[in-house]
């Protein structure tokens, strides 16, 4: 990201990649550092104790943690819980849990399926009762890091079609959160299924206009997110490859010498570039018109260049990055999940041949 804000930004990144550093791909980060260096209250209002920055004060923090390909819930947490806080209606609960968020004592996600077909505004989970017996039904498979919570704030639809929040711990009787098998160490994702749970009505927040659009914008955030990670993959991993190239020898030279090998790095530099154009513009749309359509381009083109660039450098490590010491198998998972996660490339390219059409 360019701008005003460079020099704060370079700052942060210095951070982040020091925290991150101490960690290994299938080791969580330790959540205490992350709540200790600010991160949680980084968008959050000073009200709420938090710093209010910016959208794009968290994309250097997210482009990072892709980087490391850290494992950690931070971005379930930043990107969708502590947005989701923002976007209901103030209530006593909902402050107890921001707070309670920001100081690391509570770890919320919100339920929202990391796979989905055209409809992300479309909730897997019902409300139905009257004000004084409400009950919650419905599952939804491929949430992230939904076994690590310990409150869900699950997107549902009342009878009436507004879509509401409800806060639920996960320990409620008729609550199940199952977890799921991934080949990405580097993550967690669960079902989450209810099955008529009542739920308290000060558990029930409102969102704006109908809960559509705040739904929209949650969708448009995780999948920016997610752009952002993969552009921290390309990022290590063309790096990780030209630093390679120019230490290994073959035939009695660097390997970095050959046209082939260069035409290879020069590939995956065009590709990087590409993708750090387009998720900038999609974080600075970040909550205007236009936030949709640039989320679509910079997830779509993103995360299937960082699976095009991963494999180009497990390739030209040669043997070396097919084996597990390399680490490069958990750059390559990683970036696969990230091509499926809030709306595959396909998916988001429908959303942009509809918006142009």
């Amino acid at each position: 990201m360019t701008g005003e804000f460079d020099d704060l930004h370079d700052d942060l990144r210095t951070a982040a990649r020091a925290l991150l550093a101490a960690t290994d791909h299938e080791t969580p980060v330790d959540w205490s550092r992350i709540t200790r260096a600010g991160w949680l209250g980084l968008e959050a209002s000073g009200e709420m104790d938090g710093a209010g920055a910016t959208f794009a004060e968290l994309a250097v923090l997210l482009e990072e943690i892709g980087r490391a390909a850290a494992y950690t819930a931070y971005p379930s947490v930043a990107v969708l819980g502590i947005a989701a806080f923002t976007l209901v209606e103030p209530n006593p609960l909902r402050d107890s849990l921001f707070r309670d968020t920001i100081s690391g004592k509570v770890l919320p996600i919100v339920v929202m399926p990391g796979e989905w077909e055209d409809s992300p505004e479309n909730p897997r989970f019902r409300l139905s009762g009257d004000p004084a017996a409400i009950h919650l039904d419905g599952s939804a498979d491929f949430v992230p890091d939904a076994p690590a919570a310990d409150r869900l704030l699950i997107p549902a639809r009342t009878p009436d079609g507004e879509i509401l929040i409800v806060a639920v711990d996960p320990a409620t009787p008729g609550v199940t959160v199952t977890n799921q098998p991934l080949l990405d160490a580097t993550r967690i994702i669960g079902h989450v299924a209810a099955q008529h749970v009542p739920i308290r009505p000060d558990s029930v927040w409102r969102l704006p206009g109908g809960g559509t659009a705040a739904l929209r914008h949650l969708h448009d955030r995780a999948a920016v997110a997610t752009a952002c990670d993969s552009l921290g993959l390309i990022e290590a991993m063309l790096a990780a490859t030209v630093e390679y190239a120019r230490a290994r020898e073959q035939f009695g030279r660097a390997i970095g010498s050959f046209q082939a090998v260069q035409h290879a790095c020069a590939d995956m530099l065009v590709q990087a570039r590409v993708a750090r154009q387009l998720v900038t513009a999609a974080v600075r749309a970040h909550g205007t018109p236009t936030a949709a359509t640039t989320a679509a381009m910079a997830k779509s083109y993103a995360t299937t260049a960082a699976v095009q660039v991963v494999g180009k450098a497990m390739q030209l490590h040669g043997g070396i990055g097919y084996t597990w010491e390399s680490g490069i198998h958990a750059y390559l998972k990683r970036a696969t999940m990230n091509r499926s996660l809030y709306g595959t490339p396909a998916t988001h390219r429908r959303t942009l041949a509809h918006n142009y059409s």
